[in-house]
This record gives structure tokens, sequence and C-alpha cells, in this order.
């Protein structure tokens, strides 16, 4: 099964030995700190058999990888769209890094694991639509929908290289609120940036040569 399928249309107790098998992952990888956590192990916490991980995941990368994205899409997600709602862009920032720091211990196995790249891809996609509401937002509708789209992927990308780093090497605890002012910082010297002329736009055209 990919990220993309409707576990709706999905079979209940396939739906909850899954559920129970991501929790699983989320918990012992917190616990021990890093992702090498033996499939049978995970098996034993979910109240499952060895190979039904196998079945349901296929191997233990893709188990770590779809627990990190519903992780996120359950407690993340939520958060964020509340934030946006209650029109606090400080807040949402703050959803994040508080979410990010509540789960460090197994943010921070993951993203040094094999999976890592999947991991950083998986996220970027499910928060560019935040960033291109936000660019959207700010900008006051001044950049047209193929910039709007750039600068929420830029933002996104460069957003999740910063956060992983505080992440994975920032001083324990980590401090959410110092890093969200530290976030908004950066989105808005970069929406700046973006509506700022070059001197290439600035520069009056040249008169006809003599």
């Amino acid at each position: 099964m990919n990220l993309t399928e409707d576990t709706a249309a999905v079979d209940p107790r396939v739906r909850r030995s899954r559920s129970a098998l991501m929790q699983a992952a989320v918990t012992l990888v917190a616990e021990r700190g890093t992702a090498a956590v033996p499939v049978s192990d995970i098996a034993e916490a979910a109240d499952v058999s060895r190979p039904l991980v196998y079945q349901r995941f296929g191997n233990l990368d893709s188990l770590l990888l779809e627990s990190a994205v519903d992780l996120a899409t359950r407690e993340l997600l939520p958060r964020m769209a509340e934030a946006a709602g209650a029109r606090s862009r400080r807040d949402g920032a703050l959803a994040l890094t508080r979410h990010f720091a509540e789960h460090r211990s197994f943010y921070r196995a993951v993203l040094t694991s094999s999976c890592a790249f999947a991991l950083n891809k998986a996220l970027t996609g499910l928060l560019i639509p935040i960033n291109r509401q936000l660019v959207h937002d700010l900008s006051g509708g001044s950049l047209d929908a193929q910039g709007e789209d750039d600068l929420a992927t830029f933002l996104t990308g460069g957003g999740a290289a910063f956060v992983n780093t505080w992440v994975v090497e920032g001083p324990d605890p980590l401090d959410p609120e110092e890093f969200a002012d530290r976030l908004m910082r950066l989105s808005f010297a970069s929406l700046l940036l973006s509506s700022t002329p070059t001197t290439a736009d600035t520069t009056p055209p040249e008169g006809p040569k003599s």
C-alpha cells in the first residue's frame, strides 16, 4: 500500500493493524532514539505477527516513512490549519516548531536514517499548500500562480532544511518559541526579497544611440 491510497476503502481490520504498527513504530523509535528498531519488536508492540509487518508495509523503511507522514497528518496539519483559521501567522510557525520539538526523538532518528530523503520529500509535499496560501496572503495576490508556486516551494524546501538541522543538531531541550521567531524572520525576508525589483527592473532603458 502506498501513501496516497484511500484508507477509507480498506478493510477495517487492515486499518487497525496498520494504525497499531505505525503507532508502535513511533513509540519505539522515540524511546530508543534510533530508527534501527527490529521489526519483530514493532510487531510485538502492535500485537501482530512479524510477517504481517511485511505484508502491510514491505520493509522497515516504508513503515517508518508512513508512520512519520501519518503522525504529521494527524497532529501537525490540524494544528497549522487551526492557526491559519485564527489568521495568526506566528501561531502557524509555532504549531510546526512545537510539533517537531514534542516528537524530536522520533524525527531525529528517522531524519538520520536511510529513509530521510523520502521523508523530507513527503513532508515537503504536505507543507507546500500551506506555504502557497501564506505566500498568496502576504504578497496580496501580486504574484502570478507560477510565482506563488515557486516561492512556496522555495520557502518549504529551505524551511525543511532549516528545521531538520534544528531537530537533529539543536540544543536540548529545543526552544520552539525562539525557533518560530527565526522561521518567521526568514519567511518575511524571503517574501520581501521576492518583491524587491532587481537592477534590471529599475534601470531605465537607454535612449537611441547617435
